[in-house]
């Protein structure tokens, strides 16, 4: 989808620049909250149900942009001041599903209100 080229213009390069629910940004959200381990490539893959051709890859891409460190046969979120906001929104999400449970997206949209209904 394109973007206007103001948006272009004024967007950041310091973002992260994965978009939500890519394998990039699963990889990711799986690192982020667990930044004291590192994991190997099949333990990674299977904890984010990415195709094994493709782990490899996305990896190897997140590392390019600073976002994964590879040591050996394990990877781990990168230190990254750009994670940051990352991982306290993953954090977050964990301990509110915790506390409260994980949403269920069927029951919210039952009695979610749609904003265009009450203009």
């Amino acid at each position: 989808m394109p973007i206007s080229i103001d948006e272009f213009e004024s967007a950041s390069e310091e973002g992260l620049g994965i978009a939500d629910g890519t394998n990039a940004d699963r990889v990711l959200e799986f690192l982020a909250g667990r930044p004291e381990s590192a994991f190997t490539r099949k333990e990674v893959q299977r904890a984010t149900e990415i195709s094994p051709g493709s782990i490899g890859v996305v990896l190897a891409r997140l590392e390019a942009k600073g976002l994964v460190r590879h040591k050996g046969k394990y990877w781990a979120i990168a230190e990254d001041d750009r994670l940051a906001a990352y991982q306290s929104m993953v954090l977050g999400t964990r301990a509110a599903n915790d506390r409260f449970g994980p949403e269920d997206m069927d029951e919210w949209t039952e009695t979610a209100v749609d904003p265009r209904e009450h203009r």
